[in-house]
């Protein structure tokens, strides 16, 4: 990769840091550009001389699912990326265009004019009531890792909670008179969720017999307990869970628990807790605009799905029990 591309990916891990982006979001966009300089480079363009059509050349290459040469009609395609994957990179190349504007080096993002590839629409995958209470009902509360677990998943669905957003809580962020939590979400924005008296019960149990068995005296060091002094969620070691055990912990108690319908241990994960927070709220009669407030969706379009999954939960029910369905 030569100067130029190296001092435009240099330009933009700074911005992403500047804006405090996360640290998944910045390795991701910095991997997809990097693959876009390699690309640009054998192509002789430099970031200053990259226009719209060669991004669009780019995408269509990443796009591309054509059958191999000599594969004949029915061959084998060549595999491109999907439309999630490639709507990513073109996201990674407005933002390395974005910042190349910014600092005054080109006068247009030519990234901008790209169209996002269409991507398939899933609808969010969520547990019935009944499976959620079964699930959260089977975590016992006698140790102190089953009380921070029953206590870490009546949070995940009864506030809607992303798993970044569980391993961001710090004590101070539960309001224990108001029976709410103070979250950070996505681009460090801070929203209050009203918590539950289940949840409430089982963080104020958590609080009281678990976490001080977890916190253990700071080493000699300086490390120890000190990394997990304030964060709520701690590890057996005291330091504080990371996004990866609370999906472990999550397969693990969805296992133990047994089969919840059509769902299974390993399609149970947190996000699915969210999802299930959000569709039940809808089922209970919530309007969307305060579940996008509970949930930190910048968009209410980003809600509306819930009331797609509303729709087909109707249709489903509508299929199985009329008479002339």
């Amino acid at each position: 990769m030569d100067v130029a591309w190296n001092a435009a990916l240099e330009l933009l891990e700074e911005d992403l840091l500047r804006r405090d982006a996360a640290e998944r979001t910045r390795r991701a966009y910095l991997g997809d550009v990097r693959q876009f300089a390699r690309w640009a480079g054998e192509e002789g363009l430099s970031p200053q001389s990259v226009g719209p059509k060669a991004v669009r050349r780019y995408i269509a290459r990443l796009s591309d699912r054509a059958p191999r040469a000599g594969s004949g009609a029915g061959g084998a395609r060549s595999g491109g990326a999907a439309p999630t994957t490639t709507a990513r990179k073109l996201a990674a190349l407005r933002a390395l265009f974005a910042s190349q504007r910014e600092h005054g080096l080109i006068s247009q993002n030519p990234a901008d004019l790209v169209s996002t590839p269409r991507r398939p629409s899933y609808l969010p995958r969520v547990l019935s009531a009944r499976q959620a209470a079964r699930l959260l009902d089977g975590i016992p509360s006698a140790t102190p890792l089953q009380a921070r677990d029953r206590a870490l998943f009546e949070l995940a669905y009864g506030c809607g909670l992303r798993a970044e957003e569980l391993v961001s809580l710090r004590t101070a962020d539960v309001d224990h008179d108001g029976e709410q939590l103070r979250v950070e979400g996505k681009g460090r924005k801070t929203r209050f969720v009203p918590v539950g008296e289940p949840a409430m019960a089982a963080v104020r149990l958590y609080l009281e017999r678990a976490r001080p068995a977890l916190t253990v005296p700071a080493c000699a060091d300086g490390r120890g307990s000190a990394a997990g002094a304030s964060a709520l969620f701690l590890s057996k070691t005291g330091r504080p869970l990371g996004t990866s055990d609370v999906r472990r912990r999550l397969r693990t108690w969805t296992a133990r628990v047994g089969p919840l319908g059509d769902q299974d241990a390993g399609r149970v994960s947190p996000h699915a807790l969210r999802h299930s927070f959000a569709t039940h709220l809808l089922d209970g009669g919530a309007d969307l605009r305060s579940i996008q407030e509970m949930l930190g969706h910048a968009s209410v379009s980003s809600t509306q799905i819930y009331t797609r999954v509303e729709s087909a939960r109707l249709r489903s029910a509508y299929a199985r029990s009329h008479p002339r369905a």
